[in-house]
This record gives structure tokens, C-alpha cells and sequence, in this order.
């Protein structure tokens, strides 16, 4: 058997709200939408990856969820001009990636990463 994907789903009272945020920030496009879902895409394929951990690393909580990006440093900008919630702070960590965690407008908690070359 293979696996094809794992797919997050984020309970929202306002899902079009929310999908707009993630489109915005991380420049996602809405690929369904059935009123009550709206699931977005990237434009590239992901591999299949599942997280199971007890602790976020660094003595912070686990993240709702995590999204690696190609620049770390303008998606922080773009979040900080949008005014999202900056719950820790742009970092670099010892095993190798920067990140920063960001609170979503339902107050899910988003893990933001890139690997340091």
C-alpha cells in the first residue's frame, strides 16, 4: 500500500476566512470548495510526512502544524505586515532549521520552517 497523502484539516467557525489567510500568506490556491471545506494547493508536490512528537523543540508546544518554505525570512515579514500573531519568535535552531511559530485566525498554532544551508 502506498500512502498518496495525509491532508491537515483545521477546524474553522470562518473557513473562508481562514482559507484566506493561508492563500495569502503562503500563496496557496483554492482547488475545492464545498461551502463548509475549502482545501488549498501548493503548485508543488509535498512528500508524504506525519509528526509525532512531545514537544515543539526548544521547550515550546507542539504546533498544530508545520509548512517548510523556500524563504523563512519573507514569509515572517509577509505574516508581520498581515498582523498574524507572532507566538515565537524567528529563530535559528540548533538542528538545523530557522522557524517561527504564527497563531492562525482559529488560533491553530503554525510551526513556519526552513532548513539552514
Amino acid at each position: 500500500m502506498t500512502v498518496r497523502r495525509i491532508v491537515t484539516n483545521i477546524a474553522a467557525d470562518d473557513v473562508d476566512g481562514v482559507a484566506a489567510f493561508y492563500a495569502a500568506l503562503f500563496g496557496l490556491r483554492k482547488v475545492m470548495d464545498h461551502g463548509w471545506i475549502v482545501t488549498l494547493a501548493g503548485a508543488e508536490g509535498a512528500p508524504v510526512q506525519l509528526s509525532i512528537a512531545s514537544e515543539g523543540g526548544s521547550g515550546t508546544p507542539v504546533p498544530d502544524v508545520s509548512i517548510e518554505v523556500e524563504d523563512v525570512d519573507a514569509l515572517h515579514a509577509r505574516a508581520t505586515d498581515m498582523g498574524a500573531e507572532i507566538a515565537y519568535p524567528l529563530t535559528d535552531e540548533p538542528w538545523g532549521v530557522r522557524r517561527f511559530y504564527l497563531r492562525d485566525p482559529a488560533g491553530r498554532l503554525v510551526n513556519v520552517l526552513a532548513h539552514l544551508a
